[in-house]
């Protein structure tokens, strides 16, 4: 072969579509292997993918939180959308100090109270705090608790949580069915851990004494305690 034949021999080209299908891959397996903080400091970054990873892992919790705060699952599945566009539209201001969860739950836990105000004209009795029933009532209880259908639990929550504040619902729902620490519900919910408890105490109280008034069935072991 002559000298100016290997000279016009083209190279072989290095960035071809193959190349870019595995990048793209790449990228996904590496934003699934990331934490929640990875995320959001990606997110930060304006990528859109790794945003999309954050609604796949967090949507289902969410629309639970957001749900026994408003009542309807359509609209906490808004509530929930609202939620994510809102980490989008604010991404730079997210604090790599910061818990992932108290900032996302901090967003969801404010859109879903400011959605409950905003219907004023409605009943308030759309909170299915359903776990309190079995936390409050003893084992014997409970088997009165397993004849009610599904649909009158739901019934008996919505009716006694209305009496709650908002704060007091938002505080209730986070550290006794969420489970989460005094300390995280206090940044979630924007007040001191002192409060967090005494909110929790009031709630505790303002269900507990409902239940026995109004179906005094299901909670006669914590008769003594609430009239003491």
């Amino acid at each position: 072969m002559r000298e100016d034949e290997k000279m016009t021999t083209p190279a072989p080209n290095t960035n071809s579509g193959p190349r870019l299908a595995y990048s793209a891959a790449d990228h996904h397996r590496q934003l699934q292997e990331a934490d929640d903080r990875q995320l959001l400091e990606a997110i930060a970054s304006d990528d859109e993918a790794a945003l999309n990873e954050l609604i796949q892992r967090k949507t289902n919790a969410l629309v639970q939180l957001a749900y026994r705060i408003v009542g309807d699952m359509e609209e906490a599945r808004d509530v929930v959308q609202l939620t994510f566009l809102r980490i989008w539209d604010h991404r730079d201001r997210f604090d790599s100090r910061w818990s992932p969860n108290t900032w996302i739950y901090r967003i969801a836990t404010n859109l879903a109270i400011d959605h409950l105000r905003s219907r004023q004209s409605r009943q308030r009795h759309n909170e299915p705090i359903r776990l309190h029933l079995h936390a409050s009532a003893a084992e014997k209880s409970h088997r009165d608790l397993a004849s009610l259908g599904e649909g009158e639990v739901m019934r008996i929550f919505r009716e006694l949580s209305a009496d709650l504040t908002d704060k007091q619902r938002a505080v209730f729902l986070l550290r006794e069915v969420e489970g989460m620490p005094s300390k995280e519900v206090a940044e979630i919910v924007g007040c001191r851990e002192s409060t967090i408890r005494n909110h929790l105490f009031n709630a505790r109280k303002i269900l507990r004494r409902l239940l026995l008034e109004r179906y005094p069935e299901y909670a006669r072991l914590y008769r003594g305690e609430v009239e003491s």
